[in-house]
């Protein structure tokens, strides 16, 4: 079509352009457009063209559509669907600082009584003509096309079904033993015929590979989502969650106990024991989680394996991915940004006070909901990885683009959201990057210590989720009788009152915990009001969409029953008249029922149990190595980190983390994070952790450095130091000692601003000014 004013048709015959080249302009497309007049009114405004002069040129481009043969249509340039939302455009484009806001033209939907109407100055026929029986000529004509083709377009890596088959068998025969027992055979069969039968093995294979490259060259790998409720994962290295129900086994003679009641919600809360064959101590393990969860009840559900690698290893992993699968065939998922509340208030505010406005909260809220969710801009997905088969072409599926149009960004997007268009077509690989493997590599530089040696069962460690014990502190002295701060999932605010609520002893406990605080209605005014009222206690209440299913075919449910119910709770869906009624034939109680109508969202216990594994471990390093805890943490945070608020010492940084409090909800984003840190700051001084300044010759760019007296602090950790100049100046120390601030200056490449901020540290004492030396 020849488009609107904007169009080179439309413009040719505004601006007079002779008959020849308008013909030739109109002959290049397939049919003609015209327009309601009011949509051009702004040329009336502007003296380009009056309303008779607009008459004429749509008349013009009917007449060039008759004697070129082609059909001519009445559009409406449509922006929005009703003539009242025109407001929320007006409020948009005055936000973005056009003048002329006010003064659009009335771009709505139409009905075709109303743009009969607008044409009616062709006559009724000729009207009737472009609005009506030229649109549907051209509809017809226009066969089914589908802009992404059906199917599943998986990458193909010959002889990953075999392997993925041969790397599970011979793993769980390491474990278990020859011949294996038959509760892994049967979960193995189940799973394998789901995998590899609906083409996933590829999948797992990549995941296999690229965790593999992550354990090699040092850095952990937490699992996500579901995916530890896949034996085949756990035994392929994906994850190291295993789904198994718990279960005791002797890694020497192979002897196993499967606890398959129920009763265990995880393996490593059970008692010590020793082998009753060969008197070696027993291992620990299994989560009891059911596959269901991950690929549906009949395992053809497409898997969603997504992965947390080290933030500092993420842009490797993702290389490697390239690497693996072939340039070329490997692109960031895009995003498409909608326009959020916050800044729709901020366009809606902004509007009013240039306009004069007040207004009634309510219709503030409605025009903050109106402007919310446009689109804005596009971006990428912090590490999803769309991948395309070799004999496919990425344009197959979706058009590509730099992020935001920047073509200086390192990766090409694809242009259509995953989740729009690419879903259940192409495979995309969630490969995030997370602070917890940056901590733990950490850790394990700092201390030689193994982190996946870490006992699970540490009963000090365990202690550490329900009292400050272990950290050799009172309660007094801290503020509080926990000593989760700094540890993932169980330092905030919010995890630390459900801890006090709850006080846990057990890691199923823990898992329970994690998963109550990731749900949505699943806490508050739920299992917290339950355990307070004690009619059930922490391992009783739901806290993972998991626990629904393996209650209730315990309780006698049938399985895929329990499967229907647990995905109707787990998104929020409630439950229909014959569920309850089949959960009371089985005696469920009425709390469990009530609980399951409440909650909106679960968290899957997969997910939890690698939240928790990670979270132990470090909790573990807190209490046998504070000091190499306390640099990785704030080595991790080092940019929010403040050295001159904790060099006034222990009393004042007590007396500052009051005056944030007392700000309420007044707090910023920045100030909510510098909070958080000085909490662990102030945990470490109890603690007897010494916290050393910043030292020109001695301090790294970024990490905190062990030493006999305390913690060296960073240069990063100086306010107005960037990361940058931090890595400049490190590089120009190492050329020999500097001989003046001046030097100091040229050499690292310091601005001034930064000299001021090492002066005012105390990091320039002892230096002269210049070079200059005087005689007398």
């Amino acid at each position: 079509g020849s488009a609107c004013e904007a169009g080179e048709l439309f413009s040719a015959l505004l601006n007079g352009v002779d008959e020849e080249n308008v013909q030739m302009i109109a002959d290049f497309y397939d049919f003609l457009e015209i327009q309601p007049l009011p949509n051009n009114e702004f040329l009336i405004r502007e003296d380009r063209a009056t309303k008779e002069e607009l008459v004429e040129i749509n008349k013009k481009i009917y007449r060039l559509g008759e004697k070129l043969g082609k059909p001519v249509v009445a559009t409406g340039d449509v922006h929005f669907l009703r003539p009242e939302e025109a407001i929320f455009r007006q409020i948009l484009l005055a936000g973005q600082g056009y003048e002329d806001a006010d003064q659009q033209p009335p771009l709505y939907l139409r009905t075709t009584k109303e743009m009969l109407q607008e044409f009616s100055y062709l006559g009724e026929d000729l009207a009737y003509r472009v609005v009506v029986e030229n649109p549907r000529e051209i509809e017809a004509e226009i066969g089914e096309i589908k802009p992404v083709p059906d199917g599943f377009f998986p990458p193909k890596i010959p002889g990953a079904e075999e392997e993925i088959r041969d790397t599970s068998y011979r793993r769980a025969e390491e474990i278990y033993g020859h011949p294996l027992p038959a509760i892994v055979v049967e979960r193995l069969e189940r799973e394998l015929k789901s995998i590899i039968g609906h083409g996933y093995a590829v999948l797992y294979l990549i995941a296999q590979k690229l965790v593999k490259k992550s354990l090699d060259d040092g850095y952990l790998v937490g699992s996500r989502g579901s995916v530890g409720s896949s034996l085949v994962a756990t035994l392929c290295g994906i994850t190291e969650v295993n789904p198994l129900p718990a279960h005791y086994l002797c890694a020497k003679c192979h002897y196993h106990e499967f606890m398959e009641t129920g009763a265990v919600g995880s393996g490593y809360d059970l008692p010590d024991k020793n082998c009753p064959r060969c008197h070696a101590v027993l291992t620990k393990d299994g989560q009891d989680i059911p596959f269901a969860t991950f690929m549906g009840f009949e395992g053809d559900k497409e898997p969603d394996i997504d992965l947390n690698f080290s933030g500092e290893y993420q842009p490797i992993v993702h290389r490697y991915t390239e690497e693996l699968l072939g340039k070329g065939y490997v692109f960031r998922a895009g995003t498409i940004t909608g326009l959020a509340e916050k800044t729709a208030f901020g366009f809606v505010k902004g509007y009013m006070e240039e306009k004069g406005l007040i207004l009634r909260q309510a219709e503030i809220n409605r025009l903050v909901q109106g402007c919310t969710g446009v689109r804005r801009s596009t971006g990428q997905h912090p590490g999803g990885m769309i991948v395309v088969p070799k004999d496919q072409e990425i344009y197959k599926f979706t058009p590509i683009q730099y992020p935001a149009n920047d073509r200086n960004a390192e990766w090409v997007t694809t242009h259509f959201d995953y989740h729009g268009a690419l879903e259940s077509r192409l495979v995309k690989l969630d490969i995030l990057g997370h602070d917890d493997p940056t901590v733990i590599r950490m850790l394990q530089d700092l201390t030689g210590v193994d982190p996946q040696s870490v006992p699970l069962d540490d009963a000090k460690t365990m202690k550490l989720f329900s009292s400050v014990e272990p950290l050799g502190i009172t309660p007094e002295e801290l503020g509080f009788d926990l000593g989760t701060l700094g540890i993932p999932e169980f330092g905030t605010g919010f995890a630390r009152q459900m801890l006090e609520d709850t006080k846990p002893q057990t890691f199923s406990e823990l898992i329970c915990i994690s998963g109550l605080s990731h749900g949505t209605n699943v806490w508050l005014g739920n299992a917290q009001d339950l355990i307070k009222n004690k009619q059930a206690t922490l391992s009783e209440v739901i806290s993972t969409r998991d626990n629904i299913m393996n209650d209730l075919i315990f309780r006698g449910v049938p399985p895929k029953s329990a499967f229907t119910i647990m995905e109707k709770v787990r998104k929020g869906r409630g439950l229909e008249e014959e569920d309850v009624r089949l959960l009371k034939e089985n005696h469920i109680p009425e709390w469990y029922i009530d609980s399951c109508l409440k909650i909106k969202y679960l968290f899957p216990k997969a997910h939890a149990a690698a939240y928790v594994m990670m979270g132990f471990r470090i909790a573990y390093f807190k209490v046998y190595y504070p000091e190499a805890f306390y640099a990785a943490y704030f080595s991790v945070r080092a940019n929010d980190f403040n050295a001159d608020l904790v060099l006034q010492g222990q009393e004042f940084v007590k007396k500052y983390l009051k005056e944030l409090q007392s700000k309420g909800n007044e707090i910023t984003a920045k100030e909510k994070s510098l909070y958080a840190i000085l909490e662990v700051v102030l945990e470490a001084m109890l603690r007897g952790i010494k916290f050393l300044p910043v030292d020109l010759y001695h301090s790294d760019a970024t990490r905190f450095l062990i030493t006999p007296a305390g913690l060296l602090m960073p240069l990063i950790s100086i306010q107005g130091l960037g990361e940058a100049a931090a890595r400049t100046l490190v590089l120009a120390r190492n050329d020999g000692e500097f001989y003046s601030i001046e030097d100091l200056k040229t050499r690292a490449r310091l601005s001034s601003t930064v000299i001021e901020v090492l002066a005012r540290q105390g990091c320039l004492d002892g230096l002269p000014a210049t070079n200059q030396l005087t005689l007398f």
